[in-house]
């Protein structure tokens, strides 16, 4: 782009960002796309390449699977609902007409089930060049999962972490890149490193989700500080507001209020999809993008963590995990 169209596109990207509710609804895209001049990747852009999606039968992760699939990612679908992922392999090789997408059943809320999934995936699959972390879930009130965490931190964080360190040898061996899929709710939130599993104070299942969020973000800096130079990356997108069945269920108040500004499930996946595949979006790990462009880790000082309270973070969850994870 010549340097006014850059200067312009800047500017208006600083003021949807100020606005808050143009950035993150339908409008931010809409604007972005035109401005920035994005570009699809290329027909075929991930042919050999293999991507695998946590929470893949709706919404954002649905959204990602069918484009990712489209540029000819072969895709493992991990969930936990045997049916749903069925039926998603099922049109996905009926659209495509070639079966590259195994299923792999698992709860990522039970750290036996995600082990379980991580041997059966580095016993089937060769390569792994693109992880994307996006399952997530609000529950109406506190529950501890089966190994007696939190089940939103478990969910969000701890299984994912175990995910993670179990499938390094293959995103090590391809150069792999892990994109977490966040939520613009995590600005609102500090994280209590003492309160990891909110026991104190009243319940507020959006409020636990936030805070996991945030854990998911600040994690994806200290993976991305402590893999440095291993040629894998680790980045985190939020989508922006996008009118998913799980906003609608888990925010039906909210959902009813932005409903005509809320993005589609197609916009809000963009961000994943041009990680995922485009050349452009290669560089430093670590990063935080909304709509293509790196973000803000912190909108509010409050709420910010330090790179002590990241590399304790770290230390926490992996104690939750059992995982013995000596990366610096």
């Amino acid at each position: 782009m010549s340097s006014p169209r850059v200067a312009l596109a800047t500017a208006v990207d600083a003021a949807l960002e100020l606005s808050v509710v143009a950035s993150f609804s339908r409008i931010g895209p809409a604007l972005r796309r035109r401005l920035d001049g994005w570009t699809a990747p290329p027909p075929g852009a991930l042919d050999g390449r293999t991507v695998l999606i946590t929470g893949p039968t709706s919404g954002l992760g649905r959204a990602a699977a069918d484009a990712l699939a489209d540029l000819g990612a072969r895709i493992v679908l991990v969930g936990r609902n045997r049916e749903k992922l069925e039926r998603v392999r099922d049109e996905l090789v009926a659209l495509h007409g070639a079966d590259r997408f195994p299923v792999v059943v698992a709860d990522l809320g039970s750290l036996r089930s995600v082990r379980d999934a991580v041997r059966k995936i580095v016993a089937t699959e060769r390569r792994l060049d693109v992880l994307v972390d996006n399952a997530g879930a609000i529950h109406p009130d506190r529950r501890l999962g089966p190994d007696g965490i939190e089940a939103t931190f478990a969910l969000m964080v701890v299984g994912p972490f175990v995910l993670t360190c179990g499938l390094l040898p293959l995103l090590r061996a391809s150069h792999g890149r892990v994109i977490a899929v966040t939520s613009g709710g995590m600005y609102t939130q500090a994280l209590d490193l003492d309160d990891l599993g909110s026991e104190v104070g009243s319940w507020s299942g959006s409020r636990a989700y936030a805070r996991a969020k945030r854990a998911q973000t600040a994690l994806i800096r200290e993976w991305a500080r402590r893999l440095a130079g291993t040629g894998v990356t680790f980045d985190a997108m939020h989508p922006g507001w996008a009118d998913t069945p799980g906003l609608a269920e888990s925010l039906p108040a909210f959902h009813r209020l932005m409903g005509p500004l809320l993005r589609s499930p197609a916009d809000g996946a963009d961000t994943i999809i041009w990680l995922a595949a485009d050349p452009a979006s290669s560089g430093a790990s670590g990063r935080l993008f909304l709509d293509r462009r790196p973000r803000p880790f912190d909108r509010a000082p409050m709420t910010r963590l330090t790179a002590s309270d990241r590399r304790r973070l770290w230390d926490l969850v992996a104690g939750l995990a059992d995982v013995d994870l000596s990366l610096g």
